[in-house]
């Protein structure tokens, strides 16, 4: 370490395999098997949060406000999902009060975080929910979470600026399969690579990242303050992959569930590609593989899967234009509560060993983080499930400006995760508990 202190060279002492921040003092500027739960025990929470942009046609999808409770009418948008209406609640007047941005604030739908909260940052996001619950529920499985993405571009599905829906801890981005196919494979594809091969990759990975945090802490005496925040961040980084590495050597050797269904078709896009995303996702609930799924929807595909020739920037903006556009809104609406509606089927229909379903013991989000157009205000949100102990069957309408982030407290809390707060929570709502 006393040669000159250059990026390059402290890569080549770490394999050159995890890439270091870009510290003001190299240089740079900133610039304008775990054992089966047995059937008498209590079964395990389980949450989904399901997301899609563009946000909903609002005079057919939201119940009318002035008839809150169970008795509410079912509006058109949601009318598949009617064999379910006493199973769902759909809440009324939550925002992100610190989103601004139109269609791109599903980049803080589950953190609730403020885009310009870090000082002399252009950006900055916070730790999404489902990864707040991942940290507790996913102790006990293969993957403490699994984060399902989409092939198209942000920007065609009405999505923000990430990987998927989830955040880290640092609030970095978080990837995750894209397709049917690759989110099979993660989950049930056998890896038959020799035991004593895989021994030794997780043997060379840990001498690597020892090799990176001796030198890293090495390097860290010689930085700034600034450039040592940095590097707090680099840590946090590391301790991930330590996490987990720990996590592949618990589960080393052990072979992967057999999934039930077959391996999905390549090439699938929009209705079929989503509704094969929710059989995965029961799926892996049901193999135990993991407790936490998100998933980031497409919605252009869809469209066009339902032979809808509008784009679904234009369609989003169907107030004031033709009635063929407010037909397409409403076309995807209905579409969407079908999907949603075989969700909840599979997850009635999916047995417990004690007998229960699954349904039973999870908790299912399923919105998106704008209303409509470019309105911010109430973001369309409808929960399900039992594991969480919520009022079901209710048209739910908060008082104004309801932070979102209090639905997310109050399902972690529901579900057993001990928290104080989420983002800018200010409180669980009490209507939502049973």
């Amino acid at each position: 370490m006393n040669a000159p202190r250059n990026r390059r060279g402290f890569l080549r002492t770490s394999t050159a395999l995890i890439a270091l921040p870009f510290l003001e003092s190299l240089g740079f500027r900133r610039f304008a098997s775990a054992a089966p739960v047995p059937a008498t025990a209590a079964r395990p929470k389980r949450m989904i949060f399901l997301g899609f942009g563009w946000g909903v046609t609002e005079q057919s999808w939201f119940p009318d406000v002035a008839q809150p409770g169970p008795g509410y009418p079912l509006p058109a948008g949601l009318a598949p999902l009617a064999p379910h209406k006493s199973d769902f609640t759909i809440v009324q007047g939550l925002v992100n009060k610190d989103v601004t941005g139109g269609h791109s604030g599903s980049t803080f739908w589950l953190t609730g975080a403020n885009e310009f909260g870090a000082p002399g940052q252009s950006f900055h996001n916070t730790i999404s929910v489902d990864q707040v619950a991942a940290d507790a529920l996913g102790k006990e499985t293969r993957f403490d979470s699994l984060v399902l993405d989409c092939g198209a571009a942000a920007n065609a599905s009405g999505h923000g600026q990430g990987l998927s829906l989830s955040w880290d801890a640092r609030g970095k981005p978080m990837s995750g399969p894209r397709t049917p196919v690759e989110a099979f494979h993660r989950l049930f594809a056998q890896d038959t690579t020799p035991l004593e091969v895989q021994q030794a990759m997780l043997r060379q990975r840990r001498s690597v990242l020892d090799h990176a945090l001796e030198s890293a802490r090495e390097l860290q005496r010689r930085l700034g303050r600034t450039d040592n925040a940095k590097l707090d961040e680099y840590f946090q980084g590391i301790r991930d992959i330590e996490t987990r590495l720990s996590r592949d050597e618990r589960w080393l050797g052990a072979p992967r569930p057999s999934p039930g269904l077959p391996e999905p078709k390549p090439g699938l896009a929009g209705y079929e590609e989503i509704r094969l995303m929710y059989d995965l996702m029961v799926a892996a609930l049901r193999t135990d593989s993991t407790r936490v799924l998100s998933y980031r929807q497409p919605v252009s595909t869809l469209l066009t899967s339902l032979d809808v020739r509008i784009d679904a920037h234009t369609m989003s903006h169907y107030l004031g234009k033709g009635a063929e556009y407010l037909e397409a809104s409403e076309k995807r609406d209905r579409a969407q509560s079908e999907l949603l509606a075989g969700l909840l089927d599979r997850l009635k229909s999916a047995r417990e060993p004690d007998g229960s379903s699954l349904f039973d013991h999870t908790t299912v989000v399923y919105g998106s983080n704008i209303r409509t157009g470019h309105t911010l205000d109430s973001c369309p949100t409808l929960l399900a499930g039992r594991g969480a102990g919520l009022k079901l069957g209710q048209n739910l309408v908060v008082a104004k400006d309801t932070p979102l982030c209090n639905a997310w407290l109050t399902l972690l809390r529901g579900s057993g995760v001990a928290v104080e707060r989420h983002g800018d929570s200010s409180g669980v709502i009490p209507q939502l508990l049973a």
